[in-house]
């Protein structure tokens, strides 16, 4: 039992907590960055490292942090680990960190971050902080991954790049929708998981 309640927030924003689907934060990014998989996968790396990191500095220096500059600490920490990400990224991928452009700089203002930071890492220790971190960032990264592959697939035909329709389908008449990899088809694919999850959760339903 003490086991289950210690990987609770590692496993909780998986699913039945999910920041996006449940809590619906972090959707601008939702709809900003799936029209492809690969920079989807990038941006869901980049937000987990800053949010669990952030979380355990923020815990380390929750006893410390006079209330009335909290946030102003807070955004300190975020934006100076978000400089560390980009610079690694640019670095590692320039191009993808060219088709990320400024969503990576936004995650500062990212507000499953800053929620995480007020709601958890103020108020617990650096190891759960962590594991809250880690969980609700794979949390966002899922849904970020289900949207990014269904826009893919059928707006580009490809997953990761790779062509996945055979060139015999499109000389059949098979055409790619050229509405999937439009913003407002992301918030579509979005309300449709919303919809499948809250049907499976009925406890989630209002």
């Amino acid at each position: 039992m003490n086991l289950k309640k210690t990987f609770l927030p590692l496993f909780n924003p998986l699913s039945k907590d999910n920041p996006v689907i449940v809590q619906v934060l972090g959707i601008c990014s939702a709809l900003a960055v799936t029209a492809k998989m690969e920079p989807a996968l990038v941006m869901t790396i980049s937000v987990t490292a800053v949010l669990a990191l952030a979380n355990v500095v923020i815990s380390l220096l929750r006893n410390t942090i006079p209330s009335s500059i909290r946030i102003i600490v807070q955004l300190v920490v975020v934006a100076a680990l978000v400089v560390v990400v980009d610079q690694v990224l640019k670095a590692w991928n320039y191009e993808i960190s060219k088709a990320l452009s400024v969503f990576i700089g936004l995650i500062i203002t990212n507000c499953i971050i800053m929620g995480r930071l007020e709601a958890f890492a103020l108020n617990n220790r650096p190891w759960p902080s962590f594991l809250d971190g880690i969980g609700n960032g794979l949390g966002y990264g899922i849904i970020l991954i289900i949207v990014s592959f269904f826009r893919e697939l059928f707006g580009s035909g490809t997953l990761f790049g790779c062509q996945i329709f055979p060139e015999s389908w499109y000389e059949a008449g098979y055409m790619n929708n050229g509405m999937m990899i439009l913003p407002p088809m992301a918030l579509i694919v979005v309300a449709c998981i919303i919809w499948a999850h809250r049907s499976i959760n009925k406890d989630l339903q209002e």
